[in-house]
């Protein structure tokens, strides 16, 4: 809203409000990624660009300004990506990882056609229907390396991570990394998700509200780990912002 990061609660976009966050005044998002920054070195940082989601614009600008700020820091971006000529033209304009959200997409076939690592998909799923064409679930070789499982009604629900979803989308396909996203609320979520094989987790209201203070952070209890690493034995955790104007 008026280019400010917002608070996400259960996909229901038309409720979401700015941020309010114990890390620092104000929701500006150059403000928010330095907060963030401050609290932990996070290598990567997941941007749904809402409106270019719901077809009302996008926060190119401001996207930019936080890559300029923070060159090292690795921005993945969910920008309502449609098709290949959606894709192609996101990753000419920008230098972010593509978010490929199922709910944008119309067809999936040009999926298969992508390096391993040239995307991140998103699985979407709201009140245990699943989002996006049908064949993306049914042929999971169309799938990236990479795949977020989104529960869009655990969102800022403070409800925990969606274990069933991370489990179908792992026996689906072996081998991808699944990310959890929607839910985290602690740091006993985070050793479930460990336990449970997930690659990693899209974190928001859990570090915004205190739940995930700087010193459990920094116990090492979470291994930092790039994006691209396949090692089993790591855990990275994703910072997640939600921006809207």
């Amino acid at each position: 809203m008026g280019g400010l990061v917002v608070h996400a609660r259960r996909g229901e976009r038309e409720r979401y409000q700015p941020l309010r966050s114990t890390l620092c005044q104000g929701a500006e998002p150059l403000t928010v990624v330095a907060a963030l920054l401050g609290l932990y070195p996070f290598t990567a940082l997941y941007i749904a660009d809402l409106d270019a989601i719901q077809g009302q614009g996008d926060h190119g600008a401001v996207i930019a300004a936080i890559r300029r700020a923070n060159p090292a820091l690795q921005i993945w971006l969910d920008a309502a990506v449609s098709d290949r000529n959606a894709f192609d033209a996101l990753t000419a304009r920008t230098l972010c990882v593509p978010v490929v959200g199922s709910e944008s997409l119309r067809t999936s076939a040009w999926l298969a056609d992508l390096a391993p690592q040239a995307a991140i998909l998103s699985l979407d799923h709201r009140d245990g229907e699943r989002l996006g064409p049908n064949e993306l679930w049914q042929q999971p070789q169309l799938w990236p390396q990479r795949v977020l499982a989104m529960n869009l009604r655990r969102v800022g629900a403070a409800e925990g991570p969606d274990l069933d979803l991370i489990r179908k989308l792992q026996q689906a396909r072996q081998g991808v990394q699944v990310f959890a996203a929607g839910g985290v609320r602690d740091m006993q979520d985070i050793d479930v998700l460990r336990e449970s094989g997930a690659a990693g987790a899209l974190v928001a209201t859990a570090l915004h509200s205190g739940a995930i203070t700087k010193a459990a952070l920094h116990s090492g209890a979470i291994t930092k780990a790039t994006p691209h690493s396949g090692a089993a034995s790591r855990f990275s955790l994703r910072r997640s912002a939600t921006h809207n104007s």
